[in-house]
């Protein structure tokens, strides 16, 4: 009689593929962030020296492509994780013992915060960046 009815288990289980699914669009927008952000660090390093004569200081710890790599390298890992908490929710369920994991959610949250912070001090110190000049005009002569 410790078993809970047929109903209550499949809305059991079916609230835990929700879960494993937010997850999973969690862990797919941190991949898709890391990518646009190293993506777009090597455009704007690529642009300063197209348009600079100097060549552009580059932090060798702190820039964009590193937390480009931190984000994917954590959506990855996220992935895994849910995975796991998925296959363990879904056997606590079968057996009637669920217990909530709450250690996840911790992890991410603090992980997600220092990037976010990490990207922060990113955009702010960013003083080092030249002072683009446009090129010198030229007069283009057409002849007919």
């Amino acid at each position: 009689m410790t078993k809970p009815p047929k109903i209550d288990r499949q809305r059991e289980h079916q609230a835990n593929e929700r879960t494993f699914l937010a997850w999973l669009r969690t862990s797919i927008a941190l991949i898709g962030f890391g990518f646009a952000i190293t993506r777009f660090g090597i455009f704007i390093r690529q642009l300063e020296i197209s348009l600079t004569p100097r060549t552009p200081h580059n932090n060798s710890l702190l820039n964009s492509e590193n937390l480009g790599i931190a984000l994917v390298t954590f959506g990855i890992v996220a992935i895994a994780a849910a995975l796991w908490n998925h296959n363990r929710s879904y056997w606590q369920i079968e057996r009637g013992d669920y217990r909530p994991n709450r250690l996840m959610i911790l992890i991410t949250g603090v992980v997600v915060i220092g990037l976010g912070i990490l990207s922060l001090t990113f955009i702010i110190v960013r003083h080092d960046s030249p002072q683009i000049t446009p090129p010198p005009n030229r007069q283009i002569i057409f002849e007919i």
